[in-house]
């Protein structure tokens, strides 16, 4: 009888590009009001490519349908403070008429993997799932418990998902210090010159309902106390206020950088000349120079020659470090009077130093497998469950490593029409997170 060499294990960049198509086709369409399909069918799809390899994750509802997922895995250094890598199950809506192919296809073309979520964030669920998969097959321990989560809800703020888990079971984070997820580790090309994204703060979320109210009467007669009028009045302030620009730590820390890759100073009178520089990424840094508050919902009135009582707007502001209070109070004031505010849903913001172990591990990470390449540290504008994991004093950042082509637009494929991302991008992510997941 002769000996069989030992089969190699499959590794995590032979299966995550399969994973991440397979999540695409579970449509976990978020409407924000309960209506969607839910995340269950991804979720159990996850815990059973989980449980496959011997862990064994809990799988529970906040709501019917709205599905979570959450695995320990012991690390050899029982000192070591625990790290959360997670990602969220659920995606924004798509229309498929408006799309080239079917959003929930997951179609592989031209190298690229096509569908809702392909880049938020079933690209990152799918390097989570097969890193730990690998490092299961093959018996790889890390040296601190590494708490995997896929949530239900951050599209919608995180009620069902990241934000109900810490509220109600906490005990699944216990000893957690750090936490890494979405929108950073990404490349971008910077004079010319590539360079990765890492997402050490993230501008804090307000949306805010305003309300007008006036006298309510026929439309055929004069009305000087017209609630229409004057929210109408309230809103085009608001839309049209300008903010200062006001550079936080992380984002001068990242023009500084900028500078050295360009050689193009940073004119806080003209920030479009260095934002050039910068390409299709500019979308997401130009927003965090300044507060900003965006009008997207108008409703008043239900009959025309009926004058209504009441008229509502509704405000999308995005605000920087420690500065909800200033901005709220500047709203006010540009609204005028007789319009009261309110939050529909609010959220704290969110930065951290670009240093530390942690950093150092995934700058090492990224280093080992594109040396000498830049890493910068950059606000992202919108936000993430790190939000809600901040409640527990768990340190969150965004880093979800992926190596890009320059001619991709990623800013505009989150969200967007044609959403995708190359499944090279998708394999290289995978050796990263393996290394920092095996090492740090």
């Amino acid at each position: 009888m002769t000996d069989r060499a030992p089969v190699n294990p499959i590794t995590a960049e032979d299966e995550v590009v399969g994973i991440c198509q397979d999540l695409i086709r579970f449509d976990t369409s978020n409407y924000g009001d309960g209506s969607g399909p839910g995340e269950r069918s991804a979720a159990e799809y996850a815990a059973g490519l989980l449980a496959e390899v011997g862990l064994e994750p809990e799988l529970f509802e906040s709501a019917p349908g709205r599905a979570n997922v959450v695995v320990r895995l012991e690390g050899t250094d029982p000192g070591a403070g625990a790290l959360v890598v997670h990602g969220h199950l659920d995606v924004v809506p798509a229309q498929k008429e408006d799309w080239s192919i079917d959003p929930f296809s997951a179609e592989l073309k031209d190298g690229l993997i096509w569908g809702r979520g392909a880049v938020d964030m079933k690209d990152m669920d799918a390097m989570i799932l097969s890193v730990v998969r690998q490092m299961q097959r093959t018996g790889t321990k890390p040296k601190r418990d590494l708490v995997i989560a896929l949530f239900a809800d951050e599209e919608a703020g995180g009620a069902y998902g990241a934000r109900w888990a810490v509220d109600n079971r906490p005990e699944l984070f216990d000893g957690a210090t750090e936490a890494i997820s979405e929108v950073g580790g990404y490349s971008a090309y910077i004079g010319g010159k590539r360079a990765y994204m890492l997402q050490t703060a993230e501008k804090g979320l307000g949306w805010l309902r305003l309300r007008a109210s006036g006298r309510a009467g026929h439309g055929s007669q004069i009305n000087d106390d017209n609630a229409v009028t004057r929210l109408a009045r309230a809103v085009a302030r608001i839309g049209d206020y300008e903010w200062p620009i006001e550079l936080t730590d992380t984002t001068g820390r990242f023009l500084d950088g900028v500078t050295e890759l360009t050689g193009v100073e940073f004119d806080p009178d003209n920030p479009d000349i260095l934002l050039k520089e910068l390409g299709t990424v500019a979308r997401f840094v130009g927003a965090t120079l300044r507060n900003t508050s965006n009008p997207t919902v108008l409703t008043a009135g239900y009959k025309d020659n009926v004058i209504p009582g009441s008229a509502e707007a509704r405000i999308d502001t995005r605000t920087l470090p420690g500065q909800d209070e200033l901005v709220l109070a500047k709203l006010k004031e540009l609204a005028g009077d007789g319009v009261e505010f309110d939050y529909i849903h609010h959220d704290v913001s969110l930065e951290t130093p670009f240093e530390g172990p942690l950093v150092d591990a995934m700058v090492g990470a990224l280093h080992a497998e594109d040396p000498g390449a830049a890493v910068l540290p950059y606000t992202l504008s919108g936000g993430t469950d790190n939000k809600s994991l901040s409640r527990l004093g768990i340190t969150g950042y965004g880093f979800a490593p992926l190596q890009l082509t320059p001619d991709l637009d990623f800013p505009a494929m989150f969200h967007g029409v044609d959403e995708r991302v190359p499944a090279e991008a998708l394999t290289f992510g995978a050796r990263v997170l393996r290394r920092l997941l095996t090492t740090y």
